[in-house]
């Protein structure tokens, strides 16, 4: 009995004990009962096994409660220069469209005419909102994703028959994914005309034929094909199409809805509507600033037969992505381009102001798109250059920082950092050195976001 008594084991508080301290009672707010029940039981469990001691086991509760963000995503401050950077979320909302995204999260009139009380068309605002962006589109449809848009325009309009691509046209997106075998996932058949290098008018036109469903026009935005080269335009490509009475659809992946002074090679909807083209297709998480979505655009008829067909219905966007879109079209000029379009001069005088309070150099350091969009256009730039072995210290701190290796140094730009976060990046430096160096120094606790993090390293 004596040695029972003696067992750590029965030191470990009781579970209605620990799920009734105030500030575990108050993390029920941000996370469910059966979430911080787990936690509780890990910690006992840890405690069992000798891990920790009994009288540990509250302290890491209320460590594990107060650390835990209410969604499973981390918010990251972008320092890579990289504009819509795919694997940190691509583009960021607006607080316009962050705003409407919140209002749009309870019920709403998504497909409600608050005015007769009936049903309504889905996401009339985002239709309205895109319509007025691009005047030459006389209808307009948003899916979940511009993959999906693609699925849908192709498999609609062909079927089982044929869709005609260049062999130059060929894209592979990220993760391996081949837009040709995602068109013939869906049924439809490829006919493939030109060469990798030169394709001409004539390779469309005779390809051209009864079992002909589309012409596909894909946008090579994230790569180039430079010297003996050859393609053919959307406006000469049109006028075949329309006499063979085939539906001619422009991928242009980006997102440009308008010409971008900063990116004049990039193609927009608006102009290859005016050129002829049936159908364009753009992504809304990119150069258009908004969330994932897959714009559509184009001739009222076509925009119906995608509406109506059953594969709409699997691929439609959610209703916050539908507020996110109008938003981001009717507000102010939306992070991703007002990134694009940063005064070089105006960035290397605030990247020297933050520099100057790390005591670190300033080096010219290019930007980039990103996201599949300006192939190969620098971003002419600057950025503070830092130690090599900070670059995980600040992936792994709060906020997580993320920068570029190269050259052996840590590079951070500043062009995608809002300008409003200067100070939290300055601090969550200050505190990655200071946890490199084994101990925070003097006052360190006392500058906010300077102290230290135990988080665990996300690589």
């Amino acid at each position: 009995m004596v040695a029972d008594e003696q067992d750590p084991r029965r030191r470990i508080p009781r579970t209605d004990q620990l799920l009734g301290h105030p500030q575990v009672r108050a993390a029920g707010e941000a996370m469910s009962e059966r979430v911080v029940r787990g936690i509780v039981r890990a910690a006992q469990d840890r405690a069992r096994r000798g891990d920790i001691s009994p009288e540990q086991v509250l302290e890491e509760i209320l460590a594990a409660v107060g650390e835990r963000p209410a969604g499973s995503l981390r918010p990251v401050l972008n320092a890579t220069g990289v504009i819509v950077h795919t694997n940190l979320g691509r583009a960021p909302l607006s607080e316009v469209a962050r705003r409407a995204v919140s209002d749009a999260a309870g019920y709403t009139d998504v497909e409600f005419d608050l005015a007769t009380g009936a049903r309504s068309r889905r996401g009339a605002g985002a239709r309205a909102a895109l319509l007025a962006a691009c005047p030459q589109a006389e209808d307009a449809l948003v899916v979940n994703n511009g993959a999906a848009a693609l699925v849908l325009a192709t498999t609609a309009l062909a079927g089982t028959g044929e869709v005609v691509l260049s062999r130059g046209e060929m894209i592979e997106i990220g993760a391996g994914f081949r837009l040709p075998d995602l068109i013939a996932s869906a049924g439809a058949q490829l006919r493939e005309v030109g060469t990798t290098n030169r394709t001409h008018l004539a390779d469309y036109t005779d390809a051209l034929g009864a079992n002909t469903g589309c012409v596909l026009s894909i946008h090579t935005s994230n790569y180039r094909i430079i010297g003996f080269t050859s393609s053919v335009p959307i406006a000469q490509l049109a006028p075949e199409c329309r006499e063979a009475g085939v539906p001619l659809v422009a991928d242009l992946g980006s997102g440009l809805l308008q010409p971008e002074q900063a990116l004049p090679e990039e193609p927009d909807a608006n102009t290859a509507l005016r050129q002829g083209a049936d159908l364009v297709i753009a992504s809304g998480d990119k150069l258009l600033g908004g969330p994932q979505a897959g714009i559509l655009l184009g001739k009222r008829e076509i925009i119906a037969r995608l509406a109506r067909h059953p594969l709409a219905r699997a691929v439609r966007a959610d209703k916050l992505a539908l507020a996110a879109v109008g938003a981001t079209l009717t507000g102010p000029t939306p992070p991703v381009l007002a990134a694009l379009r940063t005064d070089p001069r105006q960035l290397r005088a605030r990247t020297e102001q933050v520099a100057a309070r790390l005591g670190a150099p300033v080096v010219e350091h290019d930007g980039r798109v990103g996201g599949g969009g300006g192939a190969e256009v620098p971003l002419p730039g600057w950025a503070i250059q830092l130690e090599e072995q900070l670059a995980t210290a600040l992936r792994s701190g709060d906020p997580a920082v993320v920068g570029t290796v190269k050259d052996g140094a840590c590079l951070l730009d500043l062009r995608c950092v809002p300008q409003a976060q200067d100070d939290t990046l300055t601090q969550a430096v200050i505190a990655a050195r200071e946890r490199l160096a084994g101990a925070p120094g003097p006052g360190a606790h006392s500058r906010a976001g300077a102290e230290p993090t135990t988080g665990e390293e996300q690589e």
